[in-house]
């Protein structure tokens, strides 16, 4: 897997773009069906690839002692992750070995897992502790009724679950660089839902082409309209957007340049999470796909790396969360609306992605190669 530049290589290539009046360029253009984004046989070909990845489910800082959980579907499936006794994260079907109730909800912290139905009651590994009455049961024996796992791993400061492992998903976590620290505090975690698909949401994300037209007004007099980098790791991409204030680093050594506050950092996490690093604060957004033209996020804002005992920290961070999404997030998500309401105009047959898109690109291209599905480009 390819490794990402350090600070001190982007800075330098972000310069050299500005001196240039460049951009990092892909090599190949893609067309994407319109019917991909509508196709049902295609979306359910989505959930399965979903179920079949591990997936970044929450931060770890999200289960931060134990008894810590977090309950909420996963391509379509109810799961809870948490953090047992033994400060090992485990996953689990979110259903009562009983009567198959849900068992949690939401995020927050228990001592065990209690059905709210008949109070079958769960330890944090998933045994099953207590049947009441149990006199009633004669022949269920409780080492085989516990809660049905699911395989959970953390790494890199997030908690990722595979529902089915498969082929597909090996190697998918090799050379993944670290995104959290163990200083970083979630200050605001949300829930909403919107009536796109899961890919328009994701493609905006992947390109800066747009900022110019798009944000005019909030993003751009802070930015530059159409000069990123773009680099690939594995499934994976980072698109680098910079600030006009990186214009400062250049009197510096670039061993000296430090890119805090300069840029920010978009990763693409294949096939549905996006990190954010922006100039104070951080975000994680999970993508649930929930039919072709619905999705939930779940999204998790936290403090930068070495900011969580500055003072005044999570006020920045309010500030700076406040600013995106009350302004470009807005601005993004009347455009998607739009690419949602103009797919049903029946107007294109298929998408076209151009060498400014070269993350778009990859991620199609990925897409259909773990789908067993031909190239389009």
């Amino acid at each position: 897997m390819q490794a990402l530049l350090d600070d001190q290589r982007v800075a330098e290539r972000v310069l050299d773009h500005i001196d240039h009046k460049t951009t990092d360029m892909g090599t190949e253009m893609w067309r994407e069906p319109v019917a991909n984004y509508r196709s049902e046989p295609r979306f359910r070909a989505e959930l399965d690839m979903l179920q079949r990845l591990p997936i970044p489910f929450c931060p770890s800082a999200a289960l931060p002692e134990p008894g810590s959980y977090v309950a909420r579907n996963a391509a379509g499936t109810p799961l809870v992750v948490v953090r047992g006794d033994d400060g090992r994260v485990r996953a689990f079907r979110n259903a009562c070995r009983h009567r198959g109730m849900r068992l949690a909800d939401g995020a927050g912290c228990a001592k065990a897992f209690v059905c709210g139905y008949h109070g079958w009651t769960y330890q944090l590994d998933g045994r099953l502790l207590q049947i009441p009455h149990d006199g009633g049961f004669p022949d269920v024996d409780k080492s085989l009724h516990g809660l049905v796992p699911v395989q959970a791993e953390e790494k890199r400061g997030l908690v990722f679950v595979t529902q089915i492992p498969s082929s597909i998903g090996a190697g998918a976590l090799d050379g993944l660089p670290n995104f959290f620290a163990a200083d970083q505090r979630i200050f605001v975690s949300t829930e909403t839902v919107a009536d796109v698909n899961w890919k328009l949401f994701m493609e905006a994300n992947l390109e800066g082409y747009h900022i110019k037209p798009t944000h005019k007004a909030s993003f751009y007099p802070y930015g530059y309209d159409n000069l990123n980098l773009v680099e690939t790791f594995g499934r994976n991409s980072r698109v680098t957007f910079p600030f006009r204030r990186i214009e400062k680093l250049r009197a510096l050594p670039p061993d000296q340049r430090n890119l805090a506050g300069m840029v920010t950092y978009v990763y693409h996490l294949f096939p549905n999470v996006i990190l954010a690093v922006l100039s104070n604060h951080t975000t994680m957004s999970v993508l649930e796909p929930l039919t072709t033209t619905q999705t939930r996020f779940h999204t998790y804002r936290m403090t930068n790396k070495g900011e969580a005992t500055h003072e005044g920290a999570d006020a920045k961070a309010t500030r700076d969360a406040s600013f995106v999404s009350d302004t470009g997030g807005k601005e993004d998500a009347a455009v998607i609306r739009a690419i949602q309401s103009g797919i049903e105009s029946g107007a294109n047959a298929h998408f076209t992605y151009g060498y400014f898109e070269k993350a778009i690109v990859h991620f199609h291209k990925t897409l259909n190669g773990v789908l067993g599905m031909p190239s389009n480009s």
